[in-house]
């Protein structure tokens, strides 16, 4: 028995080795290496690094939904809507590596949008490229699609490079849901800029960047139109002319030549700004330079306006003004945060202003009314008494220069936390617009546009009249967790003329003053024509907001 054991135990062990050796003389397979995401805590929260790089990135967004409520006092042509809505996509991605310069980063913002209603669907956004139009019947003008690259730069060593908000701007409606106040806020230019670090907070910027972004069309026939981007142009183009004096050889008005007044890109804007940051807020001073520049005379004709005396005929040696020289607008700005975490957490006020000639986007005064355009409904109200014009220039048909317009806007801002969760924002702003005064009467002179030789008329017309403009307006914002509010914002707006009267477009649409007959003032039939000198509005709107 003992050796029939033996003999088991024996077979077993010899078995064993020869499998183990057998085992041994196979190939060992490797599992293959996972690599898992890793955070990366050099930049803040979310950060992470691509893997197989040394690249750290972070992957944010946006959503939002906004409805509002806006005044009308006509329901004629685009006027009639009350209601508007938004809804709106948004995707970050900032990308960062550390290099022996510094941090490389680049970031891409892509925004989305559908929007609705007479307000929200936005004229100065068509104009500049990033939305379009629905073209129905019911439609147009109230449906929108808004895509934007709203930002695509790279930072390095103190290079930025591509699109990115304008280095003049500061406050920029920072505190706002509605951005009814005055001031530039262009956050989407295409530019290339050097930032010099200091120390001690000070920093320094001159930035080169894209003028298509800060042009108002300087004021002429076609551009006088409150939206230029007409179901009927919008594929055929917009042209804008202006008239000069022509003369003979002894100096003697004969005629008119139409001088292109559509700005060519020539040159980019330059733009510097001086920056402080520490710990109780920051404070800018910005200067900008905008070429404002037209083409040549477009054509020309003999006598000033057909339909008023018989046409003169044109003599030898008539001759127009040239090309008008390119002018320089010229903008400064100067602004100030104060944190004020001694009343609440989170508590800020924002002081800015600006002035500037030629150069109406960077004083922001068209900035909630409608820009890109020469002129508009006052303050964006539907069925406004008179427009509002914002020309960077008027070409004086008598001396054939451009001359400039003036603007200057003032903006407060102060947000007030009265929980961890809720919070409000007050705001204010005035601003006033101004043109030269020649310019304006040579342009009655030659009965252009709707100025008329008549000098009552004159004084009652619309047209590149001064104004100035008013906003007020608060907010209530509710956060239950981290980056979600729930809000609502209402603001009120006064536009009013700096002196005298227009014609009220909206009681007396096309109507001109002929005459004043026992201090009212009447048409040419002599019926009574219904004037104003200031209009207002209010808007409302709430959102709902999650950001991550």
């Amino acid at each position: 028995m003992k050796l029939v054991k033996s003999l088991l135990l024996g077979s077993a062990a010899g078995l064993t080795v020869v499998a183990g050796a057998q085992a041994a003389d196979l190939p060992v397979k490797k599992a293959v290496p996972v690599e898992y995401v890793r955070i990366c805590s050099a930049y803040g929260a979310g950060f992470f690094y691509i893997p197989g790089t040394d690249t750290c990135l972070r992957v944010g967004g946006r959503a939002r939904f906004e409805a509002g409520y806006v005044q009308s006092f006509s329901r004629s042509t685009g006027n009639g809507d009350l209601t508007n809505f938004r809804g709106l996509g948004r995707l970050n991605l900032d990308a960062r590596t550390q290099t022996a310069y510094g941090t490389l980063r680049a970031f891409v913002r892509f925004e989305l949008a559908s929007r609705t209603g007479n307000y929200l669907t936005s004229g100065t956004q068509q104009r500049i490229a990033n939305a379009f139009p629905a073209l129905g019947v019911d439609t147009f003008g109230r449906a929108q699609q808004y895509v934007n690259v709203d930002k695509a730069f790279v930072q390095f060593a103190g290079l930025t490079a591509g699109r990115a908000s304008s280095f003049f701007d500061f406050y920029a409606h920072d505190f706002e849901i509605i951005a009814g106040t005055l001031g530039s806020d262009v956050a989407s230019t295409n530019l290339i800029a050097y930032t010099a670090q200091f120390g001690n907070g000070f920093s320094a910027t001159l930035s080169l960047e894209d003028p298509i972004f800060r042009k108002t069309p300087l004021f002429g026939n076609a551009a006088t139109n409150a939206n230029l981007a007409s179901q009927f142009n919008i594929f055929t183009g917009n042209f804008n002319v202006s008239p000069v004096i022509g003369t003979d050889a002894a100096g003697n008005p004969v005629g008119l030549a139409f001088t292109d007044v559509v700005q060519r890109s020539r040159m980019p804007d330059f733009v510097g700004a001086l920056r402080y940051d520490a710990a109780w807020g920051s404070a800018q001073i910005s200067a900008a330079v905008h070429e404002i520049n037209t083409g040549n005379a477009s054509f020309a004709i003999n006598g000033f306006n057909a339909s008023v005396a018989a046409p003169v005929v044109r003599a030898a040696g008539t001759t127009f003004a040239p090309r008008p020289q390119s002018e320089y607008g010229w903008a400064v700005q100067g602004g100030l945060k104060v944190n004020m975490p001694f009343i609440a957490a989170g508590d800020a006020l924002y002081l800015q202003g600006a002035y500037g000639e030629g150069a109406q986007l960077y004083t922001g005064y068209s900035a909630q009314a409608g820009s890109y355009s020469a002129s508009g409904a006052a303050a964006a109200i539907q069925g406004a008494g008179f427009n509002q014009f914002f020309s960077d220039a008027v070409l004086d048909p008598v001396t054939g220069r451009l001359d400039l317009s003036t603007s200057w806007t003032a903006t407060a801002s102060y947000l007030h936390y009265w929980t961890p969760t809720w919070r409000s924002a007050v705001f204010g702003s005035y601003g006033e617009m101004s043109f030269g005064g020649a310019s304006r009467a040579n342009l009655a002179a030659v009965n252009f546009n709707g100025l008329s030789p008549n000098p009552v008329t004159t004084a009652f017309s619309q047209t590149i009249r001064d104004t100035y403009q008013f906003v007020a307006g608060a907010s209530l914002i509710w956060s239950p967790v981290k980056d979600l509010d729930i809000g609502v914002e209402g603001f009120y707006t006064q536009v009013g003329l700096k002196n005298g009267r227009a014609v009220d477009q909206n009681k007396s649409p096309g109507q001109a003053v002929a005459a004043i007959v026992n201090g009212v003032p009447v048409n040419a039939a002599g019926v009574a024509v219904a004037t104003t000198s200031t209009t207002d509005t209010f808007h409302v709107r709430m959102r709902v907001q999650r950001d991550f």
